[in-house]
Order: structure tokens, then sequence, then C-alpha cells
């Protein structure tokens, strides 16, 4: 078992249509590779690149190395399944990372405006705050 978040755009779906969406995007049938940060969007790539640096992906073009495990055995521990599609990137982390991935994962999502979903906790939806028009 896995604690699971996910972060979408918030643009791409309503709270009250997002079960069946999120139903279609958990097919993962999308044309591209599911470990490439390139395929989603710019905010969701920026929210990507500050959350790796807690927690490394297992697997894709950031992976963690041999060597960067050599070098910091702990990495182990806070290594991630990332999913990656056009507006959304899931993250799979380990029960023992729980409560410090959804501090990470919730706040650099209001950082980068994108909405989460908190799969494994009661599947409830965190939108970005809206910032006054200048």
């Amino acid at each position: 078992m896995s604690y699971d978040l996910l972060a979408f755009d918030p643009a791409v779906v309503a709270d009250g249509d997002f079960p069946a969406w999120w139903d279609e995007q958990s097919q993962w049938s999308e044309d591209h590779s599911y470990d490439d940060p390139d395929v989603t969007t710019p905010d969701l790539r920026s929210f990507y690149g500050e959350l790796i640096q807690a927690f490394p992906p297992m697997n894709g073009p950031d992976a963690v190395t041999d060597e960067d495990l050599r070098r910091d055995p702990e990495l182990e521990s806070r290594m991630t399944d990332y999913s990656i599609g056009t507006s959304l990137v899931y993250g799979t982390f380990s029960w023992s990372q729980a409560r410090t991935a959804r501090a990470a994962f919730t706040m650099l999502a209001a950082k980068h405006g994108v909405a989460v979903a908190l799969v494994s906790d009661d599947a409830s939806i965190l939108r970005p705050q809206r910032t006054p028009a200048r």
C-alpha cells in the first residue's frame, strides 16, 4: 500500500465532475510516457520540480541513481513513484512519509497554483486561493 496524492490543473475539472474525470485519467491512456515532466503544464512542471527536491522520483529522467543512493542512503525512504499526465502529477509515497509528503505537496501546490486531491485520505479537493485582479 502507498500514500497517494494528486496535483492537477484546477481549470480542467470542477469538483462535481472530478470522480468521472479522475476515473478516465487513471486509465493512463494518454499517448506519452508518464514519467516525463515535459508533457504537463508549466505550473505542474514547476510544482514537480520543487517537490522532487524532497521526494525524488524512482523512474524517469530525474530518477535517483545508484550513485545518489550510495552518497545518501536516506534517499531511498523518500523515493516516490510519479505518474505525470498533461494536466496532472500523481505521487505514490511510502506510508512512512505520509505526513511530510502531504505537507510538502499541499504547500507547493498552493505556491504554484495547482489543485490537490487527497486520494489516500478523504479524497477531498484543495483548490488554490484566487488572487485579486490587478
